[in-house]
């Protein structure tokens, strides 16, 4: 990894630490700061760093600047009964241009996954997840992608690639490696009608607001993907006003960290970002200390991954046969760890696929089954295998 894509932590922060208490989080992170250079990756399981690119961000410039103050806050939180080791990378500034921004991160992000470290993002525009993604080209697998956003951000095919359009870059750009994109939290007011048709027909997931409220029933989408992103306007207003495109509905702070909790136990998440932060419109730093809370939270649930997927061995679960009658049997998995359902799709052994050959769900998915409901999350993953 070029070091020099990396600039130190401000040392206002590392001087707000030598404040805080000899127990607070900042003083168990390995910190980039200009007096102790680069931290020592080796036995990191969780590297945070900041991106102060907003040139592609949509009406929201300045969502790069200020993640000194999300840093602060996150710093001065006390850390649970944890074993990860967490570093703090320092932030990517701006290049001569938008792309020179998106190459470092990318080679950042490539970097960390292939040492099985796992990158959380914190600022910048959403564009950065379409650089995230790209950064899983080298692993040469497909990749599910949960984004917690009230629009999807598909935007026009000829559009330039902004925070409003990164969605169909990713399903149109050549090589494409998304087997599924899942939508929490999307509000119809703010997506076309063609938009919500295009996601269905792609057999693609997407939760409105009002259900995705219903906590237990999006725990299989973090559950299903690699790459997590959430848009800080997906939040309410009064909650998070650190966005000039909040709006006053949207997910509660306690809701946002427990999704955040969700990304963080998931066995199959491998990078987390926080997009669309923006200081500029920061009430006492209240988003900036919500942020710090999901990063905790986040990590959080990473500490607390029972790794009970992909199958350790099938005598830790318990096997489920639902005989339908005009098609042939579902089989159900339940984890005797966790408690956790998945579904079985029947592919071959060498399809590129495999990976997906599991697909998480719910309880509720399974007795649905026995009343001869087929989960819909069944028939989508079989409709993009024929």
């Amino acid at each position: 990894m070029n070091l020099d894509f990396l600039t130190p932590v401000k040392e206002s922060v590392a001087a707000h630490l030598v404040l805080q208490s000899d127990l607070c989080l900042g003083k168990k992170i390995r910190i980039h700061t200009t007096e102790e250079g680069f931290p020592e990756l080796g036995n990191v399981q969780i590297a945070i760093f900041g991106v102060q690119e907003d040139r592609n961000s949509q009406d929201n410039f300045g969502c790069g600047e200020g993640l000194e103050f999300i840093r602060k806050k996150l710093y001065q939180l006390f850390p649970g009964d944890w074993h990860t080791n967490i570093a703090d990378l320092g932030n990517v500034q701006k290049g001569n241009s938008v792309s020179d921004t998106y190459f470092a991160v990318r080679e950042i992000i490539t970097h960390l996954l292939r040492e099985n470290i796992i990158p959380v993002i914190i600022g910048g525009g959403q564009d950065i997840t379409y650089v995230n993604y790209r950064a899983y080209d080298t692993l040469e697998q497909s990749v599910n992608i949960a984004a917690v956003d009230s629009r999807f951000d598909l935007g026009n095919l000829d559009n330039e690639l902004t925070s409003q359009s990164y969605l169909s870059k990713i399903i149109m750009q050549e090589p494409n490696n998304l087997f599924n994109y899942c939508n929490v939290g999307y509000q119809t007011y703010f997506n076309s009608q063609e938009e919500i048709r295009l996601l269905d027909s792609l057999f693609f997931d997407a939760h409105r607001l009002g259900k995705a409220k219903e906590l237990e029933n999006i725990e299989p989408a973090f559950r299903n993907a690699d790459i997590v992103s959430i848009d800080i306007g997906a939040i309410r207003q009064n909650e998070a006003p650190a966005n000039n495109n909040a709006s006053p509905n949207g997910f509660y702070g306690e809701e946002i960290c427990a999704i955040s909790r969700y990304a963080g136990i998931s066995d199959k998440v491998s990078s987390f970002g926080i997009y669309e932060y923006n200081s500029r419109h920061d009430n006492n730093h209240q988003t900036a200390h919500l942020i710090a809370q999901m990063i905790w939270y986040f990590i959080e649930g990473v500490n607390f991954r029972v790794k009970d997927y992909p199958f350790s061995g099938k005598e830790n679960y318990q096997k489920f046969t639902v005989l339908l009658e005009d098609d042939d049997p579902i089989t159900f998995y339940k984890s005797n760890k966790s408690g956790r359902w998945w579904i079985e799709i029947n592919i071959l052994s060498n399809n590129k696929y495999k990976r997906h050959a599991l697909i998480p769900c719910t309880y509720k998915d399974y007795t649905d089954a026995t009343k001869q409901i087929i989960p819909e999350k069944w028939y989508k993953a079989m409709r993009k295998l024929v």
